[in-house]
């Protein structure tokens, strides 16, 4: 055998241990659990053939007892021929712990991401720091949250959450731009053992951040049931932004449906005869959007409000919509959050967005009040405000108060503001109207006519003030149209604001302070 023959078995015995570095034991471990390796779920997610592994013969110097790859695969490849930087944990070297090799493996891909502008995902499943390695560890997870920082909002990153995320190992996918995860899959920054033992209080790691509780709270934006699932949806989630916010998102299938068709024309009869009457705004979203398609983001968050991705001629857009049958579509604390959120997000990948509003506004109550409603309202306005895409706004029904204000009016940013001829814009529904304006003279009205007089004035409100012809007159809105031609509508907006470019006017501070 040749001295070249020698390194080569040398190198291929090397790369097999590392392979699989806990060897029997973690392929035992994995089995029981019924989970593939850190490697195969790089591979579930990658177009096939495409994973090149970076710092596969990584291992922290000095022990007798360290293992290649030190608890992180990390490496490139490709998802929809598009470049990524992928890291994905291994919880069977050190459960997946924080440590230097790991923290330095980490660092080089996020700085490869950087240099080379591609998307970074992380398939986290971490117990947190690694104990044994002290301020070490602490000191590591600083520094990829410091780098985190430098990608955010520069590049997409996407965190997928499967199995055990706990302690500082939370801190990394909160930070990225969305964060998918499974149905078995939980998040906290001290475990339930950790609570009973110093509060005394007895929770479920389930009740406690379990993958649904996260999702009805808006830490989670999506949980699949299984991790293909997760890996397809984040695979779909990608195919709408661009690699980096230094280009334009990719163009899928343009020119279809240049004319109007036979599901437009459903339209025209869609929107129910009475304002109490719910309808599925989805059902208006499959309509007016390419294909029918529709990449849902928090679709189990404040479900008053829908959020996602949608294609208009070929281009990705993001999609704010009320949703009537919940709430009535009214805005609430939580609900304004997510907005806020997706509103930044589209804005820093250059999407443009469609608003498509119904709703009678901000949702009344006590337990709204206390829960922040008017500071969480304030960065749904804020983030409206700010945003630099082309936006255009279709009112289907109802636009009252606070909600006709931060549901993408023309006069916090829409660029093309439209509404259907069954839109009612004004301060207040009828209802409420008449309980404050008309109440003394329903009260001085003989008692059996202020039924009749009631339904009067109703009718008056809804015919002259609460219209769009009001605010088409005025100048409030670009004009109002057939439902039918929304779809047509909607895609002669975008071309025409295709090659926007707002640039802010200058200012001499720091930065703004947002309601936080």
């Amino acid at each position: 055998m040749t001295r070249t023959q020698e390194k080569l078995s040398e190198l291929r015995k090397l790369l097999e241990i590392a392979e699989e570095p806990a060897g029997e034991a973690a392929i035992e471990k994995r089995r029981k659990k019924g989970i593939p390796s850190a490697r195969e779920r790089v591979r579930m997610l990658l177009d096939p053939g495409t994973f090149v592994e970076m710092g596969a013969l990584i291992k922290q110097p000095g022990s007798t007892s360290a293992t290649y790859g030190d608890g992180v695969v990390t490496g490139r490849g490709y998802i929809d021929g598009r470049p990524v930087v992928v890291i994905s944990h291994d919880q069977t070297v050190y459960g997946g712990s924080v440590s230097e090799m790991f923290g330095r493996k980490v660092r080089a891909v996020m700085e490869f991401a950087y240099n080379n502008a591609c998307p970074v995902v992380c398939i986290n499943d971490s117990g947190g720091a690694r104990i044994q390695d002290g301020v070490t560890s602490l000191a590591w997870y600083a520094l990829m949250c410091k780098l985190q920082e430098d990608l955010s909002g520069y590049v997409p990153m996407v965190a997928i959450m499967l199995g055990k995320c706990a302690a500082g190992s939370v801190y990394g996918p909160i930070n990225m731009d969305t964060l998918v995860a499974t149905e078995d899959s939980y998040m906290f920054v001290t475990g339930p053992e950790v609570i009973r033992g110093i509060t005394g209080e007895n929770v479920t790691a389930e009740e406690l951040g379990g993958a649904q509780a996260l999702q009805r709270n808006g830490t989670v934006h999506h949980v699949a049931k299984t991790e293909q699932d997760a890996f397809d949806w984040a695979r779909e989630y990608l195919s709408y932004l661009p690699s980096s916010c230094l280009e334009q998102p990719p163009v899928v299938n343009p020119g279809l449906e240049p004319e109007l068709t036979d599901t437009d024309r459903e339209l025209d009869r869609f929107i129910p005869d009475s304002d109490k009457v719910g309808y599925d705004m989805h059902d208006i979203l499959l309509r007016i959007f390419d294909d029918g398609a529709f990449h849902e983001i928090s679709s189990g968050t404040a479900q008053n409000l829908i959020t996602g991705f949608a294609r208009v001629d070929g281009r990705p857009v993001g999609v704010i919509a009320n949703q009537p049958i919940v709430l009535g579509g009214a805005l609430d604390a939580l609900c304004s959050d997510k907005a806020a959120y997706f509103i930044r997000l589209c804005d820093a990948f250059n999407l443009p967005l469609v608003y498509v509003v119904d709703t009678p506004g901000v949702l009344p109550g006590v337990e709204e009040e206390r829960n922040g409603v008017i500071k969480r309202g304030g960065r749904m306005f804020r983030a409206l405000i700010e945003a630099t895409v082309p936006i255009i706004t279709i009112v289907t029904r109802k636009a009252y108060g606070g909600g006709y204000a931060v549901m993408g009016c023309k006069q916090l940013g829409s660029d093309i503001s439209l509404a259907w001829p069954t839109a009612r814009l004004a301060v207040m529904g009828a209802e409420s109207m008449i309980s404050i304006v008309g109440r003394k003279q329903l009260a001085a009205a003989p008692e059996d006519q202020r039924e009749a007089m009631r339904g009067q004035m109703i009718d008056f409100y809804n015919a002259t003030v609460a219209t769009p012809w009001t605010a088409a007159e005025r100048g409030y809105i670009d004009g109002v149209i057939e439902p039918s031609q929304t779809r047509l509508e909607i895609r002669k907006a975008l071309q025409l604001l295709r090659d926007k470019n707002a640039v802010r006017k200058p200012n001499p501070r720091k930065h703004n302070l947002f309601p936080m």
